[in-house]
């Protein structure tokens, strides 16, 4: 305590909340809990570590009960069921107290000892508003699946965001809080709230600024499923986009569906005058419904209140 405190005072608001979500996570937890806290004692920022165990059936919520005295910075969180990494990350962002929250992983994988890296970034620059560590390898299980996969989903998401965006779905970022609040409602309750989060502050102009990291292999068991998860990284890109942008995602597809009726029409009408068969009829008219639909889409987009 300074000279100048008073006995009992009121503990200043932290400058970096670290939301680190655990779920099975017994043999490392720990470790995690350590690397992190010496990383941002060695910084000048102050900083909370919250620490949310998402209903795990180990012993990970007992470690970190055990670790919270040893750790001043250490706050513990246990849900009452299994929530996702997106609901741990986004109740543990809508109760941080700081103004820059770090999401990471509490696996080993990612470099944690470089968040005050990340930290510095935003706080030197202004018109930063998230700073992702971009992964230069896949280390993760079914890379020979993961790696064209997560590949043809990123080039969809650049497509659609105009944005080059070296690693979509990465899991350690800093980013400025109350910026991030009105998006929190987005995030869905699984993996792709990484995904949610980047495409949100890039669809609304926010600038995103990429670190290259290391990524390590897994400590424990992996709780990615390839099928399932993948189908979600790129159901969420379409949604995101769909929910910023609709014409982005529709009006391509209405174009094709005219332009490809169009040349039907003149070709059935050299072919035969006068008739027009019903496959014409269907791809002109689909064009045209699909185009409503976007122009529609695009201005309830335009005319909601907030994002």
């Amino acid at each position: 305590m300074s000279l100048n405190e008073e006995p009992g005072a009121p503990e200043p608001e932290p400058h970096v909340t670290i939301v680190l979500p655990c779920f099975n996570e017994q043999e490392h937890v720990v470790k995690e809990v350590e690397r992190v806290c010496a990383a941002m004692d060695a910084s000048r920022h102050s900083y909370e570590l919250l620490a949310v165990d998402d209903a795990s059936t180990d012993d990970t919520l007992a470690l970190l009960r055990e670790a919270e005295p040893l750790f001043p910075r250490l706050r513990v969180l246990a849900f009452g069921h299994n929530g996702g990494a997106g609901t741990v990350r986004r109740i543990g962002t809508q109760r941080a107290r700081g103004r820059i929250v770090v999401w990471t992983d509490a696996d080993m994988t990612y470099p944690n000892e470089r968040i005050p890296e990340l930290v510095d970034l935003l706080a030197a620059n202004p018109d930063i508003d998230q700073v992702v560590g971009a992964r230069t390898q896949e280390s993760g299980t079914h890379r020979l699946l993961r790696v064209p996969m997560k590949w043809l989903i990123r080039k969809l998401a650049e497509r659609l965001t105009n944005t080059r965006i070296p690693d979509l779905n990465s899991g350690l970022r800093a980013f400025r809080r109350e910026v991030s609040l009105p998006y929190l409602r987005l995030l869905p309750p699984g993996f792709s709230c990484v995904t949610t989060i980047t495409l949100a502050f890039l669809s609304n102009q926010h600038l995103v600024h990429y670190v290259p990291i290391d990524y390590a292999k897994r400590s424990g068991t992996s709780k990615f499923h390839f099928v399932r998860d993948a189908y979600r990284y790129l159901l969420q890109v379409l949604r995101m986009v769909m929910y910023f942008n609709p014409l982005k995602v529709l009006m391509p597809l209405a174009l094709w569906l005219l332009g490809i009726g169009s040349a039907k029409f003149v070709f059935d009408q050299v072919r035969d005058p006068l008739y027009i068969p019903n496959n014409t009829i269907m791809l002109l008219t689909s064009g045209l419904i699909v185009a409503a639909m976007a122009l529609l889409a695009d201005l309830i987009v335009r005319s909601r209140d907030g994002v």
